[in-house]
């Protein structure tokens, strides 16, 4: 991948420093990200807590790495929508909203698989 105005390749460092460019944006332009990784950072700390097996620790890692890339490229696409087409229009928001569709699909699949995983261990240590 060459960025405008390069003739070659960016080295492995600035791809890094691109991506993590990206995540700073994100962060900068998204609330739903934001509080995305809040509940990142719950379900961590929830891992912890409860001591889940190296599984459980599987499934979770996955649950928010895909989470946050579903809600980095849905930022990016809403972008890249906004710039081809400023003017509404019902098609560009049909794309946006299927994008959107696609990370609350995400979403709810970890919530989901949150539940499964936390539920039983948080019942147990309530005794109930």
């Amino acid at each position: 991948m060459t960025r405008p105005g390069k003739s070659t390749p960016p080295s492995l460092i600035q791809s890094f420093a691109y991506a993590f460019e990206g995540l700073r944006e994100a962060f900068r332009q998204g609330r739903n990200i934001r509080i995305q990784m809040g509940a990142a950072l719950v379900a961590v700390a929830m891992g912890f807590i409860l001591d889940i097996d190296a599984l459980e620790w599987v499934l979770v890692v996955f649950c928010i790495g895909g989470v946050l890339g579903a809600e980095c490229f849905n930022t990016s696409f809403e972008d890249v929508v906004d710039i081809a087409c400023p003017a509404l229009h019902p098609k560009a928001k049909a794309a946006k909203d299927l994008a959107a569709a696609g990370v609350l699909a995400f979403s709810a699949a970890s919530l989901i698989i949150g539940i499964i995983i936390f539920l039983p261990r948080i019942i147990h240590a309530l005794g109930w």
